[in-house]
């Protein structure tokens, strides 16, 4: 794909930007239930970087995003809490795409939802669990499963801690994989099928001239996490244009369907991810397709969801295909952050007093298609996961503005996908 040379919200276009990267180095109404961590005492910071890896032939060709399998599997840095830059520091060698990986609450066990349509003769995904060394970050392999599905593009770990969910991506099933005592994983005790009519490819809120047709032929399960309280569990489908919200059963890991079952996006708009504000009565979705960012209010008793504004996840007067992607709010609850994929940028949003966003600019990726980003423990740093680019690139946020400045500092991984952090 051919780079666009924009002007960002800095006033320098990309050329100009280049010249000047060494410069830039250096370095509550919202009543949340959290605030951002303190800076911590000086012990080490590892990043666990989650890669496409398997072959082509290996992929669904309906995949909009098919990667050419850059990466070697779970990548391992050393963070430099006061700059940001990473320095590798292990891998663990996998060829089915851990695209995803998340840990339990103690960070003594991380799970990696493998993004393959096969393993072997069967048609499946897999879930692998892994232990983690206390002293040096390490990881051993546990044991893999079936994912109770094709292609688990997100998990998450239940809040008990006794359950991984997955969604898979190819078919549109979501599953509860039981954890064992040792943090290994059994064979699912739920699966879920989702179905529907599916959504047309032209999304109604697109840019103009937009193409970004991706996820409209069958459905598509992309992410699921569960509620605050643990009660319930969302899952959104980009093939049918719905978040789906489930009862959990957090005994027997088995989904029941809420009443309502599920909210609707406008059809071909595509929900991709969602992100809870840390007070959890406001909920932010972005659509893949349509580019936007749809605020709900959440009502945590009922396991509801009632839509209040669109916005795009766009700067005004953009024209042309783009392909959201990540979604996350600031752990003061100040800001969201959207990804925004072919324009290759992160919205920046302000949240008002009713959760309402403003948008307030926008930052390029220094890279090609940002599939992922994230903040580190302390909210520091941003790290964006430029997938077709094979970095990721370090921002320092500025947390007064929720703006972000460019640190100078890449780090090659290819076909980056997810980053998440350990302390030791």
């Amino acid at each position: 794909m051919q780079h666009r040379s924009h002007t960002r919200s800095s006033g320098l276009n990309r050329r100009s930007f280049l010249t000047r990267t060494t410069a830039l180095a250096a370095g509550s109404l919202l009543a949340p239930l959290g605030t951002p961590r303190a800076a911590a005492s000086g012990g080490k910071l590892l990043a666990y970087v989650g890669t496409y890896t398997s072959p082509l032939k290996n992929m669904l060709a309906t995949q909009v995003d098919l990667p050419p399998g850059n990466g070697h599997g779970i990548h391992l840095f050393e963070v430099d809490r006061a700059t940001g830059a990473l320095t590798p520091c292990g891998l663990v060698e996998m060829g089915t795409s851990p695209s995803c990986l998340a840990f339990n609450t103690a960070r003594t066990r991380l799970y990696s939802g493998n993004e393959t349509e096969r393993i072997g003769d069967n048609e499946a995904g897999s879930v692998s669990a892994f232990a983690v060394d206390p002293a040096d970050g390490q990881l051993s392999l546990l044991n893999s499963v079936n994912s109770g599905g094709k292609g688990p593009a997100h998990l998450t770990v239940h809040p008990g801690g006794k359950f991984v969910l997955v969604a898979n991506y190819f078919g549109g099933t979501v599953a509860v994989l039981p954890i064992r005592p040792d943090g290994s994983l059994g064979e699912p005790t739920d699966v879920q099928q989702d179905t529907g009519p599916i959504g047309p490819r032209q999304a109604p809120h697109a840019p103009p001239g937009s193409f970004a047709f991706s996820g409209h032929d069958q459905v598509h399960a992309h992410m699921i996490e569960s509620d605050p309280s643990g009660r319930f569990v969302l899952h959104a489908d980009l093939g049918l244009d719905r978040i789906y919200v489930w009862k959990f059963d957090a005994v027997k890991g088995v989904l029941t369907p809420n009443e309502p079952p599920f909210v609707s996006l406008p059809p071909g708009d595509g929900p991709r991810h969602f992100a809870f504000h840390p007070n959890g009565r406001w909920f932010y979705s972005i659509q893949e397709e349509g580019s936007t960012v749809v605020l709900f209010d959440y009502d945590g008793e009922a396991g509801r969801l009632t839509t209040r504004q669109t916005i795009s996840s766009l700067p005004p007067g953009y024209a042309g295909s783009n392909f959201c992607s990540e979604i996350l709010v600031s752990a003061d609850g100040r800001f969201v952050y959207a990804g925004n994929r072919l324009h290759d940028s992160i919205g920046i949003f302000s949240v008002g007093a009713n959760g309402e966003l403003t948008f307030v600019t926008e930052e390029w990726t220094r890279g090609d298609y940002p599939r992922s980003f994230n903040f580190d423990p302390t909210g520091t740093f941003l790290y964006a996961c430029n997938q077709r680019a094979d970095n990721i690139a370090v921002f320092r946020v500025d947390k007064p503005s929720g703006r972000l400045r460019f640190t100078g500092h890449y780090t090659p991984v290819g076909n980056p996908s997810i980053i998440v952090f350990r302390e030791l």
